[in-house]
């Protein structure tokens, strides 16, 4: 378990008092390799933690995209927020540890940490962890924040649900950790967004565009997503990522968190009333995201699950890292999906119309390996 040479990395552009990183930092390392020569080597065997990807610059025209979505939807964002927040401090209370999940759940976790501080005045510490799929969750970053709050009651967090991948993950690792160590924690992931019906926790169900999706790192405290490569990290280290330094300059994390915070004072009594109403509803885990994913998989003939995508989150994520073959779209009409149509003509891929889906739009994957997608 834990050895005492690990603690918090000093990476990323976000105040400790609002987020520290348990991550071993990577940053001197060249881990990032061209999109396609990931996908090939994850389709055929490796894995896609043991290298990072390129990331993405936009051009202006995005990121003015960015801005534009930010300050529409930024009161919706807030609302979603404190209604998690509010289910999660109403369930916990003052010994929640708020254990967000790299990188998308960092935001996420900073913004319910801030709400909880508005609204009851009780500053919860929050970490930032790596859970990989198929790998697990860090546990060596569990123990060492079951060493620093012993009485604690861990709330893992994370910006939103696609297929429910992550969410099972989380489940499994959950189990093994308490297989292994007698430890109990909770798997309950509490997310901005569910529209895959994976969770009990939530701000909404439905699948609208959270801003902080539309970038990478430069929203995310100019972290990297999280790195598991035995080269680099040792059974008794944190999981890895990088600080892209480099980008400070395209960095706006804090101002992002600034944004949806400002929208608060505004949200407090509506978000408490969505949130007694939510903890008196029988809400279960109905992953429905899985039974569109295998009806999409089987009419496409697509050879893997992993390669779909459902979700404004999950697609934009297939557009900004991975290969795309083909992006199916509920309604193009959206606003939630502007920048997604920009990215997939950007980047010539094509766009289906596909009203048979709850979801917005789902991203497919394309293979590399051979001809089938």
């Amino acid at each position: 378990m834990f050895q005492a040479k690990n603690k918090p990395a000093e990476i990323g552009t976000y105040s400790p008092d609002d987020c520290l990183f348990l991550l071993k930092d990577l940053s001197k390392i060249k881990l990032e390799d061209s999109t396609v020569n990931r996908e090939l080597k994850i389709q055929t065997g490796g894995h896609y933690s043991e290298s990072l990807p390129i990331e993405y610059q936009p051009p202006k025209d995005y990121i003015e995209l960015f801005w534009n979505t930010l300050h529409e939807y930024k009161h919706k964002v807030a609302l979603c927020i404190g209604v998690a927040a509010e289910q999660i401090f109403s369930l916990k209370g003052k010994n929640t540890v708020l254990v967000s999940l790299a990188r998308a759940g960092t935001p996420v976790g900073i913004l319910i940490k801030r709400y909880i501080q508005k609204r009851y005045n009780v500053s919860l510490p929050h970490y930032s962890i790596s859970i990989i799929r198929d790998r697990g969750i860090d546990e060596n970053a569990i123990a060492y924040i079951l060493g620093e709050h012993p009485e604690g009651r861990i709330q893992f967090v994370d910006g939103w649900t696609g297929k429910g991948a992550i969410s099972l993950e989380l489940t499994q690792a959950c189990r093994r950790y308490e297989g292994k160590f007698g430890i109990h924690l909770d798997d309950t992931l509490a997310v901005l967004a569910d529209p895959g019906h994976c969770t009990s926790v939530f701000g909404t169900r439905e699948d609208f565009l959270i801003p902080s999706a539309c970038l990478n790192s430069t929203v995310s405290g100019l972290v990297s997503r999280t790195v598991l490569n035995n080269t680099y990290i040792g059974k008794n280290d944190f999981h890895g990522a990088k600080f892209y330094k480099e980008l400070m300059d395209a960095d706006v994390s804090n101002t992002f968190i600034d944004i949806i915070a400002g929208e608060f004072a505004g949200i407090l009594e509506q978000a408490s009333g969505i949130a007694v109403q939510r903890l008196n509803e029988n809400i279960t885990a109905e992953f429905l995201g899985m039974q569109a994913v295998q009806k999409i998989q089987a009419e496409f003939g697509i050879e893997n699950t992993h390669h779909i995508k459902p979700g404004v989150g999950e697609t934009t994520r297939v557009l900004l890292r991975r290969v795309p073959w083909k992006i199916l779209m509920r309604d193009k009409t959206s606003p939630f999906v502007k920048h997604i149509l920009m990215l997939a003509k950007e980047k010539g891929v094509e766009v289906i119309e596909y009203p048979d889906i709850h979801y917005l739009c789902c991203g497919i994957i394309k293979s590399v390996k051979g001809n089938k997608p």
